[in-house]
């Protein structure tokens, strides 16, 4: 039998192990000045735990200080306006994703479209007066590039009336590579928090591809049931068979460097978005994407130091 010192010892470093992980996640979030409630904290740990370890670790980081609980909300902040600031987010969050329930029933019948989700900050019930609607799009394998170049020719038309916001469709991949390439805390949860809304197949062949994601998130679930069945109109079918033919193909891959060209030139310029950042776009036959090396490699790096300091934060509290 295992003495009551050892077993003293396993439960303290099993309870600093958990203590770790909360202030990890919570730690991701506040970047954005975002609370989190109970249960998302425990849906966003790296490691699995017990609900009793659980709460018992976060009652120690709220009686240390280094957390601290407004409402239902936790946060690494000592401030209660960020409680209300959320609760206004959370109901312009709920606005928008009716409004991109819409939207996505017409994105959709866009030719060689085999999946809308939404993604960015609105998937994670996150919005102000200033969001975009961000959409995350699957094609028919091999015709993404002409998928893209269909539904960015109708985005023009949006910018006349002033509506662009509503349509950022920024991350594109085709059924050939539904893996995400990039594997990390951000690719991770940008992957679990997905709502997707038209193409459940496509969707469930998406997360199938995409199970490494529960290395980093091993308590969080899909939410697959809120896509509906893909259902093809007649001039979809049609729009598809007039290019499902060695031209289409050729085309597809113009259209590609054609694209890709003018989005290097951007870059070359260092020609700034609308949120200040330099324009850039990685670019293959199977994907289209924001390149990571100019936000996501330096999030994580961001991340990461933010997290080593609130461990040192928590280790000197318990050594205390």
């Amino acid at each position: 039998m295992k003495s009551i010192a050892t077993l003293i010892e396993q439960n303290n470093k099993r309870l600093l192990n958990t203590r770790n992980n909360i202030l990890a996640t919570l730690a991701y979030f506040d970047m954005w000045d975002y609370p989190l409630t109970y249960g998302e904290i425990f849906l966003f740990l790296e490691n699995k735990y017990g609900q009793h370890d659980f709460t018992e670790a976060l009652d120690q980081l709220i009686a240390d200080k280094l957390v601290f609980h407004f409402d239902r909300f936790y946060s690494l902040k000592n401030d209660y306006m960020i409680a209300i600031k959320r609760n206004k987010m959370n109901k312009k969050a709920a606005e928008l994703v009716n409004k991109a329930k819409e939207i996505g029933a017409f994105l959709i019948k866009f030719p060689y479209v085999r999946g809308v989700g939404i993604s960015g900050s609105l998937s994670k019930n996150c919005a102000d007066e200033n969001s975009d609607i961000d959409f995350f799009i699957i094609t028919e394998r091999n015709r993404l590039w002409l998928a893209r170049t269909f539904m960015h020719m109708f985005k023009k038309l949006t910018f006349l009336v002033g509506k662009q916001h509503n349509y950022c469709m920024n991350y594109y991949i085709d059924e050939v590579r539904l893996q995400i390439v990039e594997k990390n805390i951000y690719t991770a949860i940008e992957v679990a928090t997905i709502i997707p809304l038209e193409g459940d197949i496509t969707f469930e062949n998406f997360y199938k591809a995409n199970s490494w994601m529960h290395d980093f998130l091993p308590n969080k679930c899909m939410r697959l049931a809120t896509a509906k069945p893909l259902k093809k109109t007649w001039y979809k079918v049609f729009a598809e068979k007039l290019f499902d033919n060695p031209f289409g193909s050729w085309l597809d891959n113009l259209l590609m460097e054609i694209t890709a060209g003018r989005w290097n030139k951007k870059t070359e310029m260092k020609k700034l978005n609308m949120r200040g950042a330099v324009m850039s776009m990685a670019a293959s036959k199977h994907f289209a994407k924001p390149a990571p090396e100019n936000f996501q490699v330096k999030l994580i790096e961001r991340y990461r130091t933010k997290v080593c300091m609130l461990l040192q934060q928590s280790e000197e509290r318990v050594a205390q």
